[in-house]
């Protein structure tokens, strides 16, 4: 299973935007994909809620774990961006 740390990138860490945004980008993939805090238990990455039960805060390592390789890029990518600046 592929996993890959990343750092979360939004100022105030992941909480309901943040982890919003990525439970709604995860769901349209067509793979599982879990985070987790390094020695924690993983919760799903489609779940907003679950994210936002890791507590991780803004330069907090997590590990973003699946099946499919391009679906873990995929939310590493969104979990390294500050999902709180203005677009």
């Amino acid at each position: 299973m592929p996993t890959t740390t990343a750092v979360v990138g939004s100022a105030v860490g992941l909480h309901a935007r943040p982890a919003g945004i990525i439970a709604e980008a995860a769901e349209e993939l067509d793979a599982d994909v879990t985070i987790a805090l390094p020695g924690d238990e993983p919760v799903d990455a489609a779940s907003a809620l679950m994210i936002m039960t890791l507590g991780a805060g803004h330069g907090d390592t997590i590990e973003v774990a699946g099946d499919d390789e391009a679906a873990v890029a995929a939310i590493v990518a969104l979990v390294e961006k500050d999902l709180d600046a203005e677009d």
